[in-house]
């Protein structure tokens, strides 16, 4: 469930580092708290390369009754899924995968799994509606836009964000966001536009959005969209703001939390790669390319299980030696405050996204980070989010309070980049065993690999 914190709880997680898979044939009940969060996620298979096969859908976190939110309430609210989609079979693609080879471009775009003009949207004329927006696809950022109407931002990820209206909106793999639009122009069917940014061939898919009243079916060509342009890009992401007056999960102000004024006790900068290994694609963080374990690491680090990981597998800093295997972990301290910075220095855009947290998005610019980088931050209202979008040749900085005791999937939200090594697990410890901080095993925990025949309970 991309987005959802799981509040001491990462068994729940229901990624491979935290959660054995469910066994054909069988079914698993995740038990979860949504404890103060708001806002529009998605749920999506996670293990080999189901993602590829759909099995997606939004998960929205409604405010509590009495608690206000920065907008009336609208008179419909869609989700919207978009992504890339492929023809071939999930198998097929990790078999490509397996074998050491790269995907190829993708052959079309999904909305709410339908191709172009298959799926629709109703509304009437003069009233406000909300979408919720996911890119759930494997590999290209898009281009959200509706035909003559402008979208408002409201909400990113749970956090209510500045109303800045735009003409179209960049989605990077793995993001979501709240828009509203007014159902103002007059009464026809308008095209719902969707488009791969930063890609030499564009795919566009559309689907419709159908006044009630429609005097007409859509016409002319789809409205065009931002297609190549990062600058466009960029300042789009920097002028996405916290409204630091409104309210979030809670009743107090979104900007009552000062985290400009913490101190960072660590910096972890972490930067990707690709290169080959033994003959075949893999990809890298900080040189090492993730293999996972027979077991998954939440149990194993549960039940004590040794020589499944090794904490430190993986360094704070590249050093730019070559790309390597391991079963890479990195250590860090339950409440310290710190700050990571992602720095990539390939030629095509990354989307990251961190399980168990949201992070602040401190900075973003081009060329290399260094110390001096800090000065042009922003800490008085950089948006907080779980998924964040690393600009070609370019380095994004965020800010992380570890509140959240458990076994985290730090990824590339590039499927196949993820699936061939692009991730790690951060390992938020303390040597407290205080259901304060971390709660029980589930008592329905799957146990696989070296954990089998163990028990979730005491017998």
């Amino acid at each position: 469930m991309s987005g959802i914190q799981q509040r001491r709880n990462s068994y729940e997680d229901g990624v491979y580092g935290t959660t054995c898979p469910i066994p054909p044939g069988k079914n698993f009940t995740y038990i979860l708290q949504v404890k103060d969060q708001i806002g529009s996620f998605f749920y999506f298979p996670s293990l080999a390369f189901h993602k590829a096969s759909g099995g997606f859908g939004g998960i929205r976190i409604l405010s509590r009754p009495r608690i206000p939110v920065p907008f009336p309430d609208p008179a419909g609210d869609y989700t919207v899924l978009v992504g890339d989609w492929y023809k071939s079979n999930h198998t097929n693609l990790k078999a490509r995968l397996d074998r050491g080879k790269k995907l190829p471009f993708p052959d079309g775009i999904l909305i709410n799994g339908r191709g172009p003009g298959g799926a629709s949207f109703n509304v009437e004329q003069g009233k406000t509606y909300r979408l919720r927006i996911s890119n759930v696809g494997l590999q290209n950022s898009l281009n959200f836009r509706i035909q003559n109407h402008r979208l408002t931002l409201v909400e990113v990820e749970g956090t209510h964000t500045l109303q800045t209206t735009y003409s179209s909106i960049d989605l990077h793999l793995g993001q979501s966001c709240s828009v509203l639009f007014k159902a103002d122009q007059p009464a026809k069917d308008y095209y719902i536009a969707v488009s791969t940014r930063f890609t030499s061939r564009v795919l566009t898919s559309t689907a419709i959005l159908r006044y009630s009243n429609s005097a007409g079916p859509v016409s002319g060509p789809p409205p065009g969209g931002p297609t190549i342009q990062i600058d466009w890009s960029l300042n789009q992401a920097r002028s996405i703001r916290t409204n630091l007056t409104a309210s979030g999960p809670r009743p107090n102000p979104q900007g009552s939390y000062h985290y400009g004024l913490i101190n960072t006790t660590r910096t972890i900068r972490l930067a990707n790669s690709a290169g080959q290994v033994n003959g075949k694609q893999r990809y890298a963080v900080n040189s090492v390319s993730f293999v996972p374990a027979d077991t998954p690491l939440k149990l194993a680090d549960y039940f004590k299980i040794g020589g499944i990981f090794r904490v430190g597998s993986i360094s704070d800093n590249p050093y730019g030696g070559k790309i390597y295997l391991d079963t890479s972990v990195m250590q860090a301290d339950y409440r310290a405050f710190i700050e990571i910075v992602f720095q990539n220095n390939e030629n095509i855009v990354q989307s990251w996204h961190l399980d168990g947290y949201s992070f602040f998005v401190v900075g973003m610019d081009g060329g290399q980070w260094t110390t001096a980088s800090r000065r042009g931050y922003n800490l008085r209202d950089a948006v907080s989010r779980c998924t964040t979008q690393v600009y070609p040749k370019s380095w994004t900085a965020i800010y992380v309070a570890l509140d959240n005791v458990g076994m985290w999937n730090l990824r590339s939200e590039f499927w196949a980049r993820q699936y061939l090594g692009q991730q790690f697990y951060l390992r938020v410890y303390t040597t407290s065993t205080s259901l304060r901080d971390e709660y029980p095993i589930p008592k329905n925990a799957l146990l696989c690999g070296r954990a089998s025949g163990r028990h979730t309970r005491p017998l």
